[in-house]
């Protein structure tokens, strides 16, 4: 069993969609899990629907749908980096490595879930992703987690072959349900594809269900 889990994303959300389901799994077995979130979101596409957000009031919204969302999942240690949403990549990175490192030397954690440099779509995702990997590589062999690398790039199979790791989290998706309706903002859109707990068109290319049924992660390998 994992002592403590360091999740570290730069999105309100990041935790919920790609792997709300496994923190879920750790939450409810007692592992705690303390998440590293980088942004407010503040350049967030999506405003509700019908709109119920602005660009000066979805900042606020989001933070309030993130705590909700850690409740939802058993999140109870939220760490807010105060970074600007889209602008990570533009941030000194040895300064944002050594935040890192600090906290990770706080929280001592066993295994962090972050995202795979270069292969999770949005800049914030690989430059968070990139720094995180750099300080935990900063750590001594006997100090360094397991480090659970969320990739999602269309070609990310083909550069990285099949992930490793593949939970099951059919029996934790109402947690993580719960969570994704908490991020109001983001996921009515595709709430209606979910369904109350019920898989609507499971075959179409176009359903969600895969969201509560697994998630995937590569274990990084360190060189």
């Amino acid at each position: 069993m994992e002592q403590h889990v360091l999740v570290v994303f730069p999105h309100p959300d990041d935790e919920t969609f790609g792997c709300g389901g496994t923190i879920a799994q750790f939450t409810k077995s007692g592992v705690p899990v303390t998440y590293v979130c980088g942004t407010m979101g503040q350049m967030g596409r999506n405003m509700g629907r019908p709109f119920f957000a602005n660009r000066e009031s979805l900042p606020s919204i989001r933070e309030a749908e993130l705590e909700k969302a850690c409740q939802a999942i058993g999140i109870q240690h939220l760490i807010k980096l105060g970074l600007r949403d889209k602008t990570i990549e533009f941030e000194d990175p040895e300064q944002l490595t050594d935040r890192i490192e600090q906290i990770l030397k706080e929280v001592r954690p066993s295994l962090v879930i972050t995202h795979y440099p270069g292969h999770a779509v949005h800049p914030d995702h690989n430059a968070l992703g990139d720094v995180t990997i750099r300080a935990v590589s900063r750590l001594s062999l006997q100090e360094r987690p397991i480090v659970y690398a969320h990739a999602f790039a269309r070609d990310c199979q083909d550069m990285l072959g099949a992930p490793d790791i593949i939970n099951d989290i059919s029996a934790v998706s109402e947690m993580k349900l719960a969570a994704i309706r908490a991020h109001r903002s983001q996921s009515q859109v595709i709430l209606p594809r979910l369904g109350n707990g019920q898989f609507k068109n499971p075959s179409s290319k176009n359903s969600y269900s895969h969201m509560l049924e697994r998630e995937s992660f590569w274990t990084y390998r360190f060189s």
